[in-house]
């Protein structure tokens, strides 16, 4: 079974700055941002001048900010409580003057007001205090108040700096909006960007909730190998690399799937694996050369079970992560609730393009009715899943499984049981975008053999991608493998479905860039 991857300007500060691009790069900064950064500096020479350290070792007994607002969420204008709380985060906001100051704190839970005085604090510390800028890190503790606006704030009694920022904020500190600054600089994202940080919550919440569902049927998480001696269990080009003290080439994996059947073999019925592959392939908005799979594998089952497990996994997902299992992509509304569409691939082809695939069996004949030309590399599979990648895929907007696939696109699904010339092998499409991949896996090891025989010949013919020989998995399915799905789930695009993004590397922490 392959798998679906085939990347507020506060008062009193200029918060803005052009950062570096990348690694080993001279940040690109004209004078006033040198300026800035060089009063940064002075800034912290004068805190340690008074005898302060600007990085200290922690902060104890620190409450979330969340926990502190909740707690007081009755109180009115203008009360004040003995409650007192010790908050630290980012200082992202500062307005006032004179002998008070309104500071804006944010941690990752939320963002609290803190009211700081000079009569309170002394004029020393409060000066100290004042100084500081947008970025830094602050500890404080004080009782809780709500002014007389209605917001509820910290009175600073005490205070402490936790680290010093060197480097102003990021330009529009509530809303960085450049995009390659964004991908490359997560971290500055990350600082600016609610709805990114809430992005990486969600991608978060729903690797947990897909761990759960698997434990929770009785899946067995294990772990395989990452370096590789051979690679395989997709058609991919794979990256390579070599082992100095075992003077052996190894592959990054491109999939679990192989050493995943040897689990099933050596008696594991229901395994999972959730981790990275490795592609080294091309860039787009579905693809990135990491990307994070789930692979799942159960005994005794076939495709159609496992068809049933992925849109009840998805559906139950997306209802503990969203509250419902609807999603919202490109202003449609996408409902995951099973069952889903079921449609074969021959007829979704013959229903966009006019071309019954069944009737173009040859790499020539199947080339003229596209229209294209045709070069020595190219097979009739893989003309097959270009022009269902070209003319169909994109009109898949609700979830659906393209059932019944040509045994040269799938060399580890089962033959159909009653059409001949195809697979037992699906693909589930959302938005228009492939999710996951299932056969009913082949578990003759002779006809393994001869599959793996037609792969070496598609190799031969030039095609990089085209599965390799792997004798000792044959070895493994001879000792016997029982009747067995298994899923290949898209983390990195389940997570594109469940935000409403366009594209993996807004759901990537740090995705690969070009230079």
């Amino acid at each position: 079974m392959s798998d679906p991857e085939a990347a507020d300007t506060e008062a009193g500060e200029v918060a803005g700055t052009k950062e570096a691009t990348g690694a080993g790069q001279q940040p690109d900064v004209d004078g006033e941002t040198l300026d800035l950064l060089a009063e940064r500096r002075r800034k912290l020479d004068r805190i340690r001048a008074v005898g302060i350290e600007p990085f200290p070792h922690g902060f104890e007994n620190r409450e979330e900010i969340a926990s502190v607002l909740e707690s007081h969420s009755g109180l009115e204008a203008g009360e004040e409580t003995d409650s007192v709380h010790r908050v630290a985060g980012r200082i992202v906001g500062r307005r006032g003057h004179g002998k008070a100051a309104f500071i804006d704190l944010r941690d990752s839970t939320g963002q609290i007001q803190l009211h700081a005085k000079a009569d309170v604090l002394g004029e020393q510390a409060f000066a100290l205090l004042d100084d500081l800028d947008l970025g830094d890190f602050l500890g404080v503790s004080g009782r809780a108040i709500v002014t007389r606006r209605g917001e509820l704030s910290i009175e600073v009694a005490e205070w402490q700096i936790l680290a010093k920022s060197l480097r102003p904020p990021p330009d529009k500190f509530h809303g960085l909006e450049d995009t390659e600054t964004r991908y490359r600089r997560r971290e500055l994202d990350l600082i600016a960007n609610e709805e990114s940080r809430e992005i990486f919550r969600i991608r978060a919440r729903t690797i947990s909730e897909v761990r759960r569902w698997l434990d929770d049927h009785s899946f067995f998480e294990v772990e395989t190998p990452v370096l590789q001696p051979l690679y395989g269990g997709a058609l991919a080009r794979p990256f390579i690399t070599h082992h100095n003290a075992l003077d052996r080439r190894l592959y990054l994996r491109i999939a679990t799937e192989l050493y995943l059947k040897r689990c099933v073999v050596g008696g594991i019925d229901r395994v999972y694996e959730l981790g990275k592959d490795f592609r080294n392939e091309g860039i787009s908005h579905k693809h990135n050369p990491e990307f994070t799979m789930l692979e799942w594998y159960e005994a005794y089952a076939d495709y159609e079970k496992t068809a049933s497990d992925l849109e009840t996994l998805v559906s139950d997902v997306a209802t503990r992560v969203l509250g419902k299992a609807e999603i919202e992509r490109d202003g449609r509304s996408i409902d995951l609730t099973p069952p889903w569409r079921r449609i074969t691939l021959r007829e979704a082809i013959l229903d966009n393009s006019g071309i019954d695939i069944e009737q173009e069996t040859t790499r020539e004949s199947l080339a003229a009715a596209m229209g294209v030309e045709l070069d020595e590399a190219t097979g009739w599979g893989k003309l097959v899943d270009t022009l269902f990648s070209k003319r169909v895929e994109p009109t898949l907007l609700e979830a659906t499984f393209i059932l019944d696939y040509p045994a040269e696109l799938s060399p580890f699904a089962k033959a159909h049981r009653s059409r001949p010339g195809v697979v037992e092998r699906w693909e589930a499409f959302v938005g228009g975008v492939e999710i996951a991949n299932s056969f009913t896996e082949l578990n003759d090891p002779d006809e393994q053999r001869r599959r793996f025989e037609q792969q070496a010949a598609e190799v031969a013919r030039g095609d990089d991608e085209a599965q390799p020989y792997d004798e000792s998995f044959i070895e493994a399915l001879e000792q016997g493998m029982p009747p067995t799905g298994g899923v290949g789930l898209g983390i990195d695009r389940l997570v594109m479905m469940l935000t409403g993004t366009g594209s993996l590397r807004e759901v990537v922490l740090f995705p690969a860039m070009r230079d």
